[in-house]
């Protein structure tokens, strides 16, 4: 087995993996990831029991069990760059052995589901509903990074986005992967929207929106929402799902991710409490992962 170097797996003075100052031993198979570092306690309060509370930058981990089941809540904080370190560091805590920095043999799963905000891109979405992604669609560069290949299903889906949406001319090259079926099936029609959810490298110009800068893409909400091909279109966009999902199936991972749509971009509305709809949204998704 090759050893990976010390410049590569940072493992800091108390055996813990760089970014997230978690040990091995510190981390449950089955993790909800949220962008928000304050969001963590919001779904932790929730826990019957917690083993564990650790932060460092934003990143803020607490794992604990519902019911009997042991679950680590993580913070991602915002964006591709963070899914990056996140995914990788969650994986190598799982299939790499720290003491002699080779990975293990044997291959060990983790179900990864993101809680997060989102905008919604179609009409009959409103604020304050769920959607869950049955894929990510990536228009940031993150996994053009990594030698990847999208299955036939993806890539007729993504030849016709690029072809109907021309998004491929000023920006990376875009890339799509599915959610986990086998995570898929207990949120389907429960009160969830589903759909296509792209993914964004940024908040203002590369979503859409105008303060003071003229876009290159004037025209980008209207190419998504329009599109279609056979039953698919995109429900919404944000800034994480297209990572957790294609880095997460190149490294042996089941990943969903889940919104709460808090704006309605076609229609241009804010919700009023989106806090309350992100609680619903948590505690539907621990009523699911407490009987994984």
């Amino acid at each position: 087995m090759q050893r990976i170097p010390e410049s590569e797996l940072i493992i800091n003075q108390r055996g813990a993996i760089y970014h997230l100052d978690v040990r091995p031993e510190e981390l449950a198979h089955t993790i909800i990831t949220v962008g928000d570092p304050d969001r963590v306690g919001q779904v932790s309060r929730h826990f019957d029991r917690i083993e564990l509370q650790r932060q460092h930058r934003e990143f803020v981990t607490h794992t604990g069990f519902v019911g009997a089941k042991r679950v680590s809540v993580v913070s991602t904080g915002i964006g591709p760059d963070n899914i990056d370190i996140v995914l990788n560091e969650l994986d190598a805590l799982v299939n790499i052995d720290f003491e002699t920095r080779t990975v293990k043999p044997e291959h060990t799963l983790l179900n990864i589901i993101r809680v997060g905000t989102s905008g919604a891109l179609q009409t009959d979405i409103p604020v304050d509903s769920y959607v869950v992604s049955t894929h990510g669609l990536g228009i940031d560069n993150l996994l053009n990074f990594y030698r990847h290949e999208e299955n036939d299903a993806e890539k007729q889906l993504l030849q016709a986005f690029v072809t109907q949406t021309q998004l491929h001319s000023r920006i990376s090259q875009p890339y799509i992967s599915a959610c986990s079926a086998s995570l898929m099936k207990h949120f389907a029609g429960d009160g969830f929207h589903a759909g296509i959810t792209v993914t964004c490298p940024g908040f203002y110009g590369p979503q859409g929106r105008v303060l003071r800068l003229g876009l290159n893409n004037p025209n980008l909400i209207d190419r998504l929402t329009e599109f279609s091909y056979g039953t698919h279109r995109i429900t919404n966009f944000e800034m994480e799902t297209s990572g957790i999902y294609g880095l997460g199936r190149l490294l042996g991972h089941h990943c969903l991710s889940l919104s709460a749509i808090v704006a309605n971009r076609v229609v241009k509305e804010f919700s009023k409490d989106g806090s309350e709809a992100v609680q619903g949204l948590i505690t539907k998704t621990l009523e699911v992962v407490s009987g994984l």
